[in-house]
């Protein structure tokens, strides 16, 4: 019985050991902040850099009232691209950004299927940019 005792024993104390690490090493994560983040440095920047290289012919406007709400959990950004020719009655669609709470970052419009473009882990605007430019090419087209 005693050597039952003492293996149960060894066992609690492994898994006291085991366990301790990992509750140390866990940190919130604040999952607002870092949404906010990554629409700043990724998206807002990429609309920026866009809106500045097509500005002859495209009218790229974005609208990060949504984002400036710090008390949203998952912020979003909305954004519109039109021809210039249209200033006077935009004819093109206003894109939601968002972020689901599994960090992937999606962008939708009405009557348009949400394309992921992103993960909020990921710093990289390579697929966010691609969206774009089908968005910017699109509306150069007038379609």
């Amino acid at each position: 019985m005693s050597k039952f005792t003492e293996a149960l024993e060894r066992g609690k104390q492994a898994d006291g050991r085991q366990s301790a690490p990992a509750k140390e090493q866990v940190a919130p994560v604040d999952f607002g902040a870092q949404a906010r983040a990554w629409l700043n440095d990724v998206a807002v920047a990429a609309l920026e850099a866009a809106k500045a290289e097509v500005a002859e012919d495209v009218t790229v406007d974005v609208d990060t009232e949504p984002l400036r709400q710090d008390e949203a959990l998952a912020p979003t950004v909305r954004f519109q691209i039109y021809r210039n020719a249209e200033v006077q009655a935009p004819a093109g669609r206003t894109f939601t950004i968002s972020v689901a709470v599994s960090g992937e970052v999606s962008v939708s419009a009405p009557g348009v299927v949400a394309e992921s473009v992103g993960n909020i882990a990921d710093m990289s605007d390579e697929r966010f940019r691609s969206f774009i430019a089908k968005q910017i090419e699109a509306a150069a087209k007038g379609s």
